[in-house]
């Protein structure tokens, strides 16, 4: 049987003529050709009549229009190709000889519309589909450009670069869309690479919101093994105070036992039997009860002091804070000063001294425990330099900056 087509061997195009494959060979620089007895489809739409020369092409049609019937004229269409050269035109070149010297020309990437290009370019296209598409539509109008990338959009080489002979031209085709479709089509293409564009940058905010949220997790849980710590301290401090004054009571319980005794074998009276002895616990506890009671300390009555200041005003921990940090002003400024008056000597009704630490219960009492006393008939707390004793300043001083600088003071 005859050949009625050429073959491209490079990518298995079909092509009906000599001059098809001339033009083939130009665009894509494939030369491997031969001779095939499979003809190039004629798929013609029923609905509009559009020509489909590949299955790919009507399904394209198909997917565009919605139009499904087509009738196969391949048969009435195929003929016999003829492989002579073509002859030589008037001006004395052939074309056959012009495809060689083409293909001998240097290929140079075509020049396009900047503008139109990077129209296409912000609607999402690459610069190689582009500048392909501006190309061979003729640099005619965004349209044409858009309309050639739809029908093309399954060509294997459609996102390669595109390489011509210098001085080459291209025709442009018609575009083959209506302007209803051509518009759609290209608010299509405009709505893809808006989302495109929302997608990426809620991807970008979401990885910023994480991010945020995992530093913040690590400063709490920071914050939270800091306080956790300082707890444990505390508490550990407390234990041992305890453990310190049972130790003490248990010294004084065996001291009292061994005066008993020491005052029996005075009197002449045998040694008590422990068996015979009272239960323990209501022995230990009435001599517990029958202990002289420990006066409390002054330094124990100022902590009392603050620590009522604080549970007084508790709602306010910023004005408790600011008391706390005057009256260690007061007290530091003695103690670094004792001769200078100024510093033993305060008005109590100074709007300052009132708004600080006269309004709050707890803090004149505070100064009164560090030998501050009221003048009689006279507004002033005053501290007699005779008076001035630097241990209880010191101890006074060690209160403020404790309960400054611990959290839980007053609390726990």
């Amino acid at each position: 049987m005859a050949g009625v087509s050429l073959k491209c061997g490079d990518c298995g195009s079909l092509l009906r003529s000599v001059e098809e494959a001339q033009e083939h060979a130009e665009l894509t620089s494939h030369s491997n050709f031969s001779e095939s007895t499979e003809a190039v489809l004629n798929l013609v739409c029923s609905s509009c009549g559009k020509p489909c020369r590949s299955k790919t092409e009507s399904d394209l049609h198909t997917k565009r229009t919605g139009h499904t019937e087509f009738v196969d004229k391949t048969a009435d269409a195929a003929k016999p190709i003829s492989l002579e050269v073509p002859k030589v035109s008037p001006s004395g070149s052939n074309e056959a000889v012009g495809a060689s010297s083409h293909a001998a020309e240097e290929m140079v990437v075509p020049e396009v519309d900047k503008k139109l290009l990077e129209e296409l370019e912000g609607m999402g296209f690459s610069t190689a589909r582009a500048t392909r598409a501006l190309h061979y539509s003729g640099n005619a109008s965004l349209e044409a450009a858009v309309n050639w990338v739809v029908e093309h959009e399954t060509d294997p080489n459609i996102d390669e670069m595109p390489l011509v002979p210098i001085n080459s031209k291209v025709e442009a085709p018609k575009p083959s869309l209506t302007p209803e479709q051509l518009k759609a089509k290209q608010q299509e293409l405009r709505e893809k690479a808006r989302k495109k564009k929302e997608e990426e940058e809620k991807r970008m905010e979401r990885e910023k919101e994480k991010e945020r949220i995992r530093v913040g997790k690590e400063l709490l849980e920071a914050k939270r093994i800091e306080e956790d710590n300082e707890r444990k301290r505390i508490i550990a401090l407390r234990k041992a105070e305890k453990d310190e004054e049972k130790r003490a009571r248990e010294k004084i319980r065996q001291k009292l036992e061994e005066d008993k005794a020491e005052r029996r074998r005075k009197l002449g009276l045998p040694v008590e039997d422990p068996s015979t002895a009272k239960p323990a616990a209501p022995v230990v506890e009435e001599k517990k009860s029958s202990l002289p009671i420990r006066p409390a300390t002054k330094t124990e009555q100022m902590r009392e002091c603050l620590r009522s200041l604080k549970q007084n005003h508790k709602e306010d921990d910023a004005k408790v804070k600011r008391a706390f940090q005057t009256l260690l002003t007061f007290v530091g400024n003695v103690a670094k000063n004792p001769n200078e008056e100024k510093f033993r000597k305060i008005r109590l009704t100074n709007p300052s001294f009132q708004e600080r630490v006269g309004s709050l219960k707890g803090g004149v009492e505070f100064l009164e425990l560090c030998e501050f006393e009221r003048m009689e008939g006279s507004e002033f707390l005053f501290l007699p330099r005779d008076k001035v004793d630097m241990a209880v300043l010191n101890s006074a001083g060690s209160e403020l900056d404790s309960a400054i600088k611990n959290p839980f003071f007053g609390v726990l």
